[in-house]
């Protein structure tokens, strides 16, 4: 059970790296944006969204790197937090 319930983490996680990706090309929601946030948008790249026009916009893709690489850490600290080894 407790691999069932990781598995479908693991799965929601990918699911938003791949939603705030530029990779994203589904329009599975209105243009309003999910639940009515406009900040939403269902074409999703998310991050180059927010950082048009800014200082940060040419580190993207540094962002998105260092992004996920902390997002899987935690999560992986978590993991291991919630399913020590047995002894």
């Amino acid at each position: 059970m407790k691999r069932i319930v990781w598995l479908v983490v693991v799965a929601l996680v990918a699911a938003i790296f791949f939603y705030l990706s530029r990779f994203w090309t589904l329009s599975l929601w209105p243009r309003s944006g999910l639940f009515g946030i406009e900040e939403l948008r269902p074409q999703g790249s998310l991050l180059g969204q927010w950082v048009r026009g800014t200082d940060f916009a040419p580190f993207e893709l540094l962002m998105w790197a260092i992004g996920v690489f902390l997002i899987l850490t935690v999560l992986q600290k978590l993991y291991d937090r919630l399913n020590p080894p047995p002894e």
